[in-house]
């Protein structure tokens, strides 16, 4: 019965999916479906109310919209200008010194908005406009822009670890430090990507180092720079949670945003208000249905179905967190990360202690895995993203992000060989 169960459930997701039904609408009316057919577990509508109400209400989901809009306006601030600066100083005399300046302000603002469309479509658009006009070719200056966008769901804070983190019902906090070691290795793996292609393509620099400019655009950089620092140290020193660190970015945001910059007004703040809302309510009822889905799945025994079949296997913890990212892999080519995850989650988590799996370790793994899918056509969110914000086309766009395909990769496999690139941090800090 669980085989038939497998093989309605994933038929009915695709045909939803496929007909353009958003993917979290897609689960839960698939859900919905499958109970009220004979085949599927015995329908309740008062418990169904119950779970859907259940995954909506939940204190941890409030960081989702504190960190959206902490970052919505961070990008309004000017902070984002200031940021630039003090990277070019930083690094740009390197060879490809933009190339590598695009890799440092991800990096940095990685720290703010927890969001890889937000560092697409928020400072990709400077970044481009800043490499194109100093002598770099439109498809070079995209694809790095691309690459680079995908650190800021790994570096805390980060909207997919939060999301990961409510569905596996591990702490947010723990993952958040998890995630600095592997977005530091995928950073230099771009970082490296842009010197040899630099070197290769030769891309120019941003002449040679004045000590005194680079003292200069940091001061001014401070504000920004400081706020990763306000977020994790506040995590580590046990001064608020990971939501409550939400709430401070926010805050803090506000308090540059109107006395330090003085860059936003109230008609700015409405804006940022109402978009966060819109999808914040979206966002809620998504979790509604993945509690849905969860209660069905416990109910079916799915995840006994699949721990037998991976289990039957053989495999190695390691050789089995492979496969599972090359599945992960496929489905983030044509779903978004954060419905594989609604999807995948729910069914793994049951089969960790099974499989030798870290949960915090995996979580880092499922993540990183989905930002990839990101920029990998045909349905890579950022590749839209920076079709909209550049003059180029989106096969241009596509044709650009080949370069860092490998090196990502490499970078994947090395995260999921070494788990120490993801433990030793939080280990270090009594988190684990």
């Amino acid at each position: 019965m669980s085989e038939l169960l497998l093989a309605t459930f994933i038929g009915l997701l695709m045909l939803l999916y496929g007909i353009g039904i958003p993917a979290a609408y897609s689960l839960g009316l698939t859900v919905l479906i499958i109970m009220f057919l004979p085949i599927g577990p015995p329908l309740n509508l008062i418990v169904i109310t119950q779970r859907f109400w259940a995954g909506m209400n939940s204190w941890v989901l409030l960081a989702v919209p504190f960190f959206l809009m902490a970052g919505r306006i961070m990008n309004i601030t000017g902070i984002t200008d200031d940021m630039f600066n003090f990277a070019t100083e930083l690094v740009g005399p390197i060879q490809g010194g933009l190339a590598q300046v695009n890799v440092v302000v991800s990096l940095i603002f990685s720290g703010m908005s927890g969001s890889a469309v937000a560092d697409a479509a928020g400072i990709g658009s400077v970044e481009y406009e800043a490499m194109t006009s100093n002598g770099y070719d439109g498809e070079s200056a995209v694809g790095i822009t691309g690459a680079s966008a995908i650190i800021g769901p790994i570096i805390p804070p980060s909207i997919p670890i939060v999301i990961y983190a409510v569905l596996a019902q591990e702490s947010i906090g723990t993952l958040f430090i998890a995630g600095i070691g592997p977005g530091l290795l995928l950073a230099a793996a771009m970082a490296g990507t842009a010197f040899y292609l630099g070197k290769k393509r030769n891309w120019p620099d941003e002449g040679t180092y004045d000590f005194s400019r680079l003292f200069e655009t940091f001061v001014k950089a401070i504000p920004g720079l400081i706020t990763p620092a306000i977020i994790i140290g506040g995590i580590l020193g046990g001064v608020f949670t990971a939501t409550e660190a939400a709430l401070v970015a926010v805050v803090y945001a506000l308090l540059l945003g109107f006395f330090y910059y003085r860059s936003i007004g109230l008609d700015d703040l409405y804006e940022v208000s109402k978009e966060t809302f819109e999808d914040t309510v979206s966002i809620v009822v998504i979790f509604g249905f993945a509690n849905l889905y969860a209660y069905w799945l416990t109910l079916s025994g799915i995840p006994d179905l699949i721990g037998e079949i991976v289990v039957g296997l053989s495999l190695t913890p390691v050789m089995t967190m492979l496969l599972l990212a090359v599945v992960l892999l496929v489905l983030g080519t044509f779903m978004e990360g954060i419905a594989v995850l609604l999807i995948m989650v729910p069914m793994l988590v049951p089969l960790y202690p099974e499989l030798g799996i870290d949960p915090i370790h995996f979580g880092i793994v499922m993540v990183v895995t989905l930002m990839y899918g990101l920029i990998t056509p045909p349905f890579g969110l950022i590749l839209f993203v920076l079709e909209r914000v550049t003059e180029e086309s989106l096969d241009k766009v596509m044709k650009s992000m080949v370069p860092y395909y490998l090196p990502l990769a490499l970078a994947l496999l090395l995260i999921i060989l070494v788990p120490e690139l993801s433990l030793a941090i939080p280990r270090a800090f009594g988190l684990l």
